[in-house]
Formats: C-alpha cells, structure tokens, sequence
C-alpha cells in the first residue's frame, strides 16, 4: 500500500544533469522518484490528507491515464484538458503572471490557449528533432534483443554474452531445469525470464480478467499498454510525454503566477474496475492527486518509465528539455500580448 497524496508524493527538487547521475534518481526496485511530497496544502495552511492505495492499482491507473495513445487527446492535448480544469475551478484568479487585473473568461482563455499552443508546438519540434537525429531503441526492443542474446552478468554461468541482459536476482534470472517455463523438451532451458506484467495473451475478456504479475520469458515481454498500441512507432529519445509535461507545466506556472493548482490540490478519479481499459480494474476507485503542475508532469514520467516505454535515459532529458523550451515560448507568448510582435 502506498500512500499517494501531496503529502508525501511529489515536489521534486531538481533532476540530475548529466548521464552519470540518472541511475540513482529513480528507486529502481521499490518504484517513484526523490519527491519527498509537500509538508502542508500552502493554500489551505493545513496537511494533506492520506491517501493509501495498493501500488499495483495506482502503477496500473498512472500508465493508463497518461497514456494517450489512440482516440485519445494525445500527450500535448492533455494538458489542454488540465488547462480546461483549472479554469474551471472556482479558486482561479485569473490575473496574467498572477499581477494586475482580473482579466474576462475570453481574454484569459485566448491567451492560456496561446501560449500553451506555441509551448506544446516548439517542445514537439525539440523532441522529434531528436528522435530523429538519434533514432533511439525502445524497452521492447532493447529487453527482448538483450534477452535473445543472453545474460551479461556472470561469464561462469550458462548463456553468458557481453551484450546480453544484467541478472537481478527475483527479477531476472536464468530459466534452470524443472522450471515451469523450461518446456516439454527443456527448449527454454537457460533463457531469460523476467519477473514481470504477463501480458495481453492472459487477457480473453478484459472486462473481467486481470494478466496479474509472474515470471515469463524474456522473448515474450510487453509494456503495460493496450495490445493494439504496444509502443508508439517512432524513437525513444527524448521522451516527448517528458518534454510536453514539463513544458506545460511551466506554461501554467507562469501563466497563473502559481506553481500550485487552484485550491492547492489537482484531482482525477479512476472509478473501481470501470478506468482500465485492456484488464479489469483498478480494484479500488483510485484518485490522483497533484499538489502543483510540477507534480503532475513528473507522475508523466513516472507513468511512462512504469509502462515500460521510455526507460530514465529518454524521461530525464525530455525535462531538461521542456524548462528551457518554456522560457522563449512564453516570452514569445507575451511578446504579443503586450504588443511587442
């Protein structure tokens, strides 16, 4: 059971700038990053109320609701939905950058739009330039390859390869003799298995099966995304969730003069067995909660690392990304306003 209100979920401090540094942000066993949460609700002056759920649920939710894939919004359209909320919750002053007067529901809702939209557009342009440059593999393309090959960690053991996959002892191991995923003809002898999600093929009606979590063959690995959207067809690095998320979560800082949402608390409710969509559930009704724009984006990134499709190396650049992108689009933004363009 985790407990994932703003209390102790979220505001992350700072992300680590270069490469060296990314293994030791994420907790790579126990899942979550350094966020420590915030000590009270700044708007409320008051702490935050628990908020304990079962950590499969709120992985499984946390994938799912930020996935955007098909018939979705996609991933830069999202944040226009939160920017819909937040101007739709009666805590909002609308005063641009927080300062000056209260400006009418169309102005505030051409300028949110503006500089959201010209955000969300130049943060698309740096990521996708990237991946094009770099052209970089996915996790379902490094882990089932890294498998195929072996494993890297031991050269005394069987199926050893320098490229194969590091042994993580529970997690990932060498399929030995009398294991249940040997074979008939101990044909899976010494490959890898991993510790993991099942996948789809252990779904026949997701509407009331669960895959649930075991060891299978590293060949047969899949995200945590629906089986008709497995990983989206263009490289992995950067991240572009990572990079819009950060960006829009800047946008709305400085459009409202606050890092936090209105009322100090930003909410959805994934309803028990009705919010999944490729398995039942979650087994509970399960509420995100976001202290700040800033949490959100970060949970972003948590959802797509969970899903097994951006590892660190893609999520952590994509903020460092999104932050500098921010700064001259929405200077550029208010350029106009101001009438400067």
């Amino acid at each position: 059971m985790w407990d994932i209100s703003p209390g102790s979920f979220g505001n992350v401090q700072s992300f680590p700038q270069i490469f060296a540094d990314f293994r030791g942000f994420y907790d790579d066993l126990n899942g979550g990053d350094p966020g420590t949460g915030h000590i009270v609700n700044l708007n409320t002056g008051l702490p935050y109320a628990s908020n304990i759920v079962p950590r499969g649920d709120f992985t499984r939710v946390l994938a799912e609701y930020w996935a955007d894939g098909p018939t979705s919004e996609t991933p830069a359209g999202h944040w226009f939905v939160i920017l819909n909320e937040v101007n739709d919750q009666p805590e909002l002053e609308r005063k641009f950058k927080g300062q000056g007067p209260l400006l009418g529901k169309l102005e505030w809702d051409v300028k949110a739009y503006f500089a959201l939209g010209g955000a969300m557009h130049d943060s698309a342009i740096a990521a996708w330039g990237l991946k094009g440059w770099y052209d970089y593999i996915r996790p379902i393309s490094a882990i089932r390859a890294m498998a195929d090959l072996g494993q890297s960690s031991d050269s005394g053991q069987a199926n050893y390869s320098v490229g194969g996959i590091p042994l993580v002892p529970g997690f990932i191991e060498l399929v030995g003799p009398g294991d249940p995923l040997v074979g008939v003809s101990n044909e899976h002898l010494n490959k890898i298995k991993l510790y993991t999600w099942r996948g789809p093929d252990y779904i026949s009606n997701p509407n009331s099966d669960v895959a649930d979590v075991d060891w299978i063959l590293a060949e047969n690995w899949w995200p945590y995304q629906r089986p008709t959207f497995v990983t989206p067809p263009f490289a992995g690095y950067v991240s572009g969730h990572s990079t819009f998320s950060r960006a829009a979560a800047e946008v709305l800082t400085s459009l409202t003069g606050d890092p936090f949402f209105p009322g100090g608390m930003g909410e959805f409710v994934a309803r028990k067995n009705e919010f999944l969509v490729f398995e039942e559930g979650p087994s509970v009704d399960i509420t995100l909660q976001w202290a700040t724009y800033r949490d959100a984006s970060d949970q972003t990134s948590l959802s797509r690392i969970w899903g097994g499709i951006h590892p660190p190396a893609d999520d952590i650049p994509g903020h460092l990304i999104g932050e500098k992108v921010v700064v001259k689009a929405f200077a550029l933004a208010e350029s106009y306003f101001n009438g400067a363009q």
